[in-house]
């Protein structure tokens, strides 16, 4: 009897710091460490499963590909042609606008990169105002 009350006395209790890794028992750690296998486990399958799935979607493909190919190749050319030079076209229209938009800026007085230099001389004088502002108060107090 006395040996039953001692082993019940070292059993730890059901809920002891379950949030504490260091204090977890063996079982909660096997529990979780087959989780973390199955679900990498599982993972790999579905990985495997993609895999087959791309492989026989390539075989059945490759012959119309191939039985196709005359027609294809040059139809993917010209598409492609065709939206490279759209593309090309609109980024010259785009530069173009923004040069003579520069350009008629620059011919009326408005110099983009002037009113940004007394923008910034603007700022720094505030910027040096405030600062003697704050030293004179300092100082004054």
């Amino acid at each position: 009897m006395a040996e039953l009350h001692y082993q019940h006395q070292n059993q730890r209790p059901f809920f002891s710091y379950q949030n504490d890794p260091h204090q977890q028992s063996r079982s909660t750690q096997v529990v979780k460490a087959a989780t973390a296998v199955t679900a990498g486990g599982s993972l790999l399958i579905v990985a495997a499963l993609i895999l087959a799935g791309t492989v026989v979607a390539l075989t059945v493909v490759t012959p119309l590909f191939v039985i196709f190919s005359p027609v294809l190749v040059p139809a993917v050319m010209a598409v492609a042609l065709l939206s490279l030079g759209f593309l090309a076209s609109g980024g010259f229209g785009v530069a173009a606008i923004t040069v003579l938009a520069w350009i008629y800026r620059y011919i009326t007085g408005k110099h983009p990169l002037d009113t940004a230099r007394h923008k910034l001389v603007k700022k720094a004088r505030e910027i040096k105002d405030y600062g003697q502002q704050q030293i004179t108060g300092e100082q004054a107090s």
